[in-house]
């Protein structure tokens, strides 16, 4: 290879990396907020997760997955609270949102985060779906996610 290869190259890396330092540098976009809905539990942390539960079969929503924070520190010998992130939603409501947009997929499922904090008090929070959905402008998404934000205000409202 000459010299002007090597320039050419070399100049090439440089441009992919500083747009690679702008990508990085942009913010995450991040839902507003007072957009969440916090609500503080009476109950301990296993306790509170329990009446979760019950209350998804409930109100015929699924448990899709899970993320259990303080599972995982545990697997590396360490103790944290309380930290679970739960993906939830229904078929009934996918059919319709990737009916209305499928660019709109990337959204299900809707998580609830429950977290202990180290005295011990336990906080259920989770994004409205009308927040979440809202981006996309679409008057069907609109409308069913106005159906869960009652849905997921009923969930929550057992660890109350």
């Amino acid at each position: 290879m000459n010299l002007s290869t090597h320039v050419r190259i070399f100049s090439s890396l440089l441009l992919a990396l500083a747009l690679l330092a702008v990508a990085l540098a942009m913010p995450a976009q991040a839902h507003d907020p007072r957009e969440r809905v916090r609500i503080t539990s009476p109950d301990n942390f296993q306790t509170t997760l329990k009446k979760l539960r019950q209350s998804l079969k409930s109100n015929k929503m699924g448990l899709v997955n899970t993320a259990n924070a303080q599972a995982g520190a545990k697997f590396l010998g360490i103790d944290i609270p309380g930290n679970q992130v739960w993906g939830v939603y229904h078929p009934r409501f996918a059919v319709r949102m990737l009916k209305a947009s499928v660019e709109a997929g990337i959204e299900a499922p809707i998580r609830i985060y429950i977290t202990e904090a180290k005295d011990g008090k336990v906080t259920v929070s989770y994004i409205k779906p009308s927040h979440v959905f809202r981006p996309y402008g679409n008057a069907e998404l609109n409308a069913m996610a106005k159906e869960l934000d009652t849905i997921f205000a009923k969930i929550t409202t057992a660890v109350r």
